[in-house]
């Protein structure tokens, strides 16, 4: 049996996603209060310690393992600093950037099997690549064979156009290769069609499907196994301006289609970013979700924001995982996860070597 240890763990994509591929989670490691209760309650069986990582040791809550068992740790440090979207703290001096150096701990003291490395696409060029470098040396003074990538999770599943970096070791020579782009791609519209119709600001813990499980979509059928309604219908309250701009913006579309005169509090409209007032294109796979909140992504037909159970599906979080916390921070735990069909498919990968 491969044993995970998760460190940084959020709401728990990356363990989700290693569940479903047969890994069995030793424990978890998160300091956000609202994350760390998301993934209690929908890993009720793993432990989870909410406190500073720095303050672990990990030898005191790793149980014995059999003698055939492996184990493996993973885990994105915090990402902030190494966003290619971060142009104001993306330097070294961020506190964040130095949580990958609490990663490599873990594996020095643990000395396990395996390890997966997960971050945001631009901890690869971090630095002209001198922290990806610097990385990947320390694993490989550790004695770990090392290789990585950039992964896109819409090659694997996910209903969304979103680059993770990843890096995995062993400390058993072998050559790691990522797993195979699979043929298959979902679009938004495979993802959100059967999803309750909504208006903006709405909040219904639970309401019906629109459609039933014969007429939805192969992705949408995966999503709903094991879950009889959609739950966390929640929408944000955008002010009526807001709204009233949303009208001007066709799918594809950005805050470039809507009217100057709407647009009068933003001092410089050319600092915008791209994604800022997005509305989705129903036949592709999603941009990117992370704040979805504070990029104000737009649903596809309506004139509102995504609601927290669409924005779920967009990551392929399935219907029965249920998020904790206010509105706002299950918004950033979502933003913040890995797909767990993502993590899924790279843990089927190392589960081929164990």
């Amino acid at each position: 049996m491969l044993v995970g240890v998760d460190i940084f763990s959020g709401a728990g994509g990356l363990s989700l996603g290693a569940e479903m591929a047969g890994v069995h989670i030793a424990f978890a490691v998160e300091n956000n209060k609202s994350a760390a209760e998301t993934y209690r309650f929908n890993h009720p069986d793993t432990p989870v310690l909410c406190a500073d990582i720095h303050d672990i040791n990990p030898l005191e809550h790793l149980p014995q393992l059999n003698p055939n068992d492996q184990l493996i740790v993973f885990g994105g440090p915090p990402c902030q600093g190494f966003s290619t979207s971060n142009t104001v703290t993306r330097n070294m001096q961020n506190p964040n950037n130095s949580l990958f150096e609490e990663f490599v701990r873990f594996v020095s003291v643990l000395n396990p099997d395996w390890f997966l490395f997960e971050n945001v696409e631009g901890f690869m060029r971090f630095e002209k690549g001198k922290i990806r470098n610097l990385v990947k040396k320390c694993f490989e003074n550790l004695g770990y064979k090392v290789s990585d990538a950039l992964l896109t999770a819409s090659d694997y599943g996910v209903p969304q156009h979103r680059n993770r970096f990843i890096m995995v070791g062993n400390r058993h020579g072998i050559d790691f290769t990522f797993p195979e782009k699979q043929e298959k791609t979902y679009t938004v519209a495979d993802a959100i069609s059967d999803l309750p119709i909504l208006e903006n600001g709405q909040m219904e813990e639970t309401m019906p499907y629109r459609l039933p499980a014969s007429k939805t979509s192969e992705y949408a059928q995966m999503m709903r196994r094991g879950s009889k309604s959609a739950k966390q219908n929640y929408v944000s309250c955008n002010a009526d301006y807001v709204v009233e701009r949303y009208k001007y913006i066709k799918q594809g579309q950005n805050w470039e289609a809507i009217p100057t005169e709407l647009m009068q509090n933003y001092k410089d409209r050319t600092n915008c970013h791209s994604g800022i007032y997005k509305r989705l294109l129903p036949d592709k796979p999603s941009v990117v979700i992370s704040n979805y909140r504070k990029n104000m992504l737009i649903h596809p037909w309506t004139d509102r924001g995504l609601s927290v159970r669409e924005a779920a599906r967009i990551q392929s979080f399935p219907d029965t995982f249920i998020f904790k916390g206010t509105l706002m921070d299950i918004q950033q735990q979502i933003g913040n996860a890995v797909p767990p069909m993502l993590a899924q498919s790279v843990f089927k990968q190392i589960l081929t070597h164990c």
